[in-house]
C-alpha cells in the first residue's frame, strides 16, 4: 500500500575518485536536480527541463523512472503509471554523477511513495550501487558529505566523513562529453605494484587531508592509476589539470571525466578561472559548497 501519490527530491551531482580513489573515494557537491512525480492511471511519462531536454527519453525508457520502479519492486509495490517532472542542472557525460543523481532520485520517489521507513539506507545504497554498478558516485549523492564505498559479496556499502570546512569545491567544465563507458574503457585490466602501492598511500592521506588537514590535499590528490591513461580522449582536461597543479592547486579529473575538480579554499578558489585563462582553455568554473545533506525527498508537493 503506498504512503502517498506524489513526491520531489533534489539530488546533488557529485564527483568520484578525488584523484587516488579509484572507484571509492566521493564528494556530494552543492549543485542539484530537481524531480517530482505523481502516480497516474496512464502509461508512464517525464516532462523535462534543462540538461538532457533534447536527448533524455520521455516514457518508460527513463532512468528516473526505471529506477523508482526498481524501488518499488525492492517492497512489493507497483503503480498503474508515473508522470516526471525533471529541472536538470548536472551536466551529463561530464565526470559529476548525472546518471547516479537519476539513479538516486528515483528510488528517494519511491521511498516516499511507499514510506521512508520501508527501504532503509543501508538497502538504499545496496540497490542504487546494483543499478549503477559502481557505489563511488552513489553513496555520497545518498549520504552527502564525502564516502568511502566498497562491494563485497553481500553488496554495495558505504560510510559518510565530514569534510573539513576549509576545503571549497571548484568546478571547470568544460564544452564536450566523455561517456563514462568510453573513459572507463581506457583503463588497463593490470597495474605495475608501484603504481598500486602509491595510490593506496594517496588515497589513505586523501582521507586524512579531507578531513583533518587540507594543507596536505597537493600531495593526497596525486594518481598514477586513471587519469593519465584517458588523456586521449581528454586532453585539455589534463592540461587544465597540469597547469592547476602547477600553481599549487589540488586538481584532480572529476570522476571519469571530463570535468576538473579542484580542492580549493576560500582563499584560492577565485585563481582556478584565471589558471585556465591563461592557457585559453573554454572551461565554465564554478565554485560550490560541499552538499553536507545527500538527496533530499518530502512526499506530497
Amino acid at each position: 500500500m503506498l504512503a502517498a501519490t506524489r513526491a520531489s527530491v533534489h539530488v546533488p551531482a557529485t564527483s568520484a575518485n578525488l584523484g587516488p580513489g579509484f572507484d571509492v573515494l566521493g564528494l556530494s557537491l552543492g549543485f542539484y536536480d530537481q524531480l517530482t512525480v505523481e502516480v497516474i492511471d496512464g502509461p508512464d511519462q517525464a516532462i523535462i527541463s534543462g540538461e538532457g531536454q533534447a536527448e533524455l527519453p520521455t516514457d518508460e525508457k527513463h532512468l528516473v523512472l526505471r529506477s523508482i520502479r526498481k524501488g518499488l519492486e525492492l517492497v512489493n509495490e507497483s503503480v498503474p503509471g508515473l508522470k516526471l517532472v525533471a529541472n536538470n542542472q548536472i551536466p551529463h557525460a561530464r565526470g559529476m554523477g548525472s546518471s547516479s543523481a537519476a539513479i538516486v532520485a528515483g528510488i528517494a520517489l519511491a521511498r516516499e511513495l511507499v514510506g521512508a521507513d520501508r527501504i532503509s539506507t543501508s538497502d538504499f545504497i545496496n540497490l542504487a550501487g546494483q543499478l549503477e554498478g559502481h557505489p563511488d558516485n552513489i553513496a555520497p549523492c545518498i549520504l552527502g558529505g564525502m564516502t568511502i564505498a566498497w562491494m563485497n559479496e553481500v553488496g554495495h556499502h558505504a560510510v559518510k566523513l565530514e569534510v573539513h570546512p576549509d576545503v571549497v569545491p571548484v568546478v571547470s567544465i568544460p564544452d564536450f562529453k566523455v561517456p563514462t563507458e568510453k573513459a572507463r574503457g581506457l583503463l588497463p585490466l593490470r597495474i605495475p605494484h608501484d603504481d598500486a602501492v602509491f595510490n593506496i598511500s594517496r588515497s589513505s592521506l586523501m582521507v586524512y587531508a579531507m578531513t583533518q588537514d587540507p594543507s596536505l590535499l597537493l600531495t593526497a590528490t596525486d594518481d598514477r592509476m586513471h587519469q593519465r591513461q584517458r588523456a586521449d580522449v581528454m586532453p585539455d582536461t589534463l592540461r587544465a589539470i597540469a597547469a592547476l597543479r602547477r600553481a599549487g592547486l589540488p586538481a584532480v579529473v572529476s570522476g571519469a571525466g571530463p570535468t576538473v575538480l579542484t580542492l580549493a579554499s576560500v582563499q584560492s578558489a577565485p585563481q582556478v578561472a584565471g589558471v585556465l585563462a591563461e592557457q585559453e582553455l573554454n572551461f565554465q568554473t564554478m565554485v560550490l559548497s560541499v552538499d553536507q545533506a545527500g538527496v533530499q525527498a518530502v512526499a506530497g508537493r
